[in-house]
């Protein structure tokens, strides 16, 4: 039997953060961030399962939605000038109102492209005649050759040459890591140690993105209060232990 997986495509990654909010009918101005980052990442993990490559917008966006995510679960906010919350979605929604303005003309736009290109330019059909033939006629054009001439066209196509040559190459390096993994591999060793430094995590491993990622993670399984954390003196670390519920007074 053969099974054949078929995958919505979108022309970019605000097209596809767009699909979600109108599919499940969410307020734009106040994005749900949990759930439209978990469809984002788990659109990006199916399209790697069938090994198509993704553009490195798709990439930039969900780095930007965990950034935000991240924002959202710290404790302190960020206030502005006047001591104003600042909300992280703010740039987020000025993107998509942007883009979905934009999107709004397209199918407009594109009707009129196509009815202008269906038009012919009015114009003297005698002259547009001679120019043709004078394009076309190859004994004129080496009549006025000369050295100066062929110069430039070989400047203009070194030129093109070298561009080519020196345009910047985008590689998009995907981490060995998962927020999920990392999550699980935090509460099992907060059920076989009775506490855990965070540096204690990093013995083993320095790299930057993997600290980035245990961080994150102890932030989701702290709102989730499946671990908790005793601070030490000085905020210059901090301890990861079981999960133990509020004495109330």
């Amino acid at each position: 039997m053969n099974y054949e997986i078929k995958l919505p495509l979108f022309e970019g990654p605000f097209d596809l953060l767009l699909f979600f909010i109108e599919r499940d009918e969410l307020d734009i101005y106040d994005i749900p961030i949990f759930k439209v980052t978990t469809d984002f990442l788990g659109y990006i993990k199916s399209m790697e399962a069938l090994n198509v490559d993704l553009a490195s917008e798709f990439i930039l966006v969900a780095a930007k939605l965990m950034s935000i995510k991240a924002k959202m679960l710290l404790p302190r906010p960020e206030m502005d000038e006047k001591g104003n919350e600042i909300d992280p979605r703010d740039e987020l929604v000025k993107h998509l109102l942007e883009y979905k303005k934009y999107k709004s003309v397209i199918a407009d736009l594109a009707l009129l492209e196509k009815e202008r290109l269906a038009k012919e330019t009015r114009g003297n059909v005698k002259e547009e005649l001679k120019e043709m033939a004078l394009i076309n006629n190859v004994e004129s054009e080496l009549q006025n050759l000369d050295l100066f001439k062929l110069y430039k066209v070989f400047e203009k196509v070194i030129q093109k040459f070298e561009l080519e040559q020196n345009k910047p190459i985008h590689k998009v390096v995907q981490y060995p890591y998962s927020l999920d993994a990392v999550k699980e591999d935090i509460i099992a060793l907060s059920k076989t140690n009775t506490s855990t430094s965070f540096v204690d995590l990093f013995k083993d491993n320095h790299d930057k993105i993997f600290i980035i990622f245990n961080f994150l993670a102890i932030l989701e399984l702290l709102q989730m209060e499946k671990i908790s954390i005793s601070v030490g003196e000085g905020f210059n670390n901090f301890w990861i232990l079981p999960f133990s519920a509020p004495v109330e007074e």
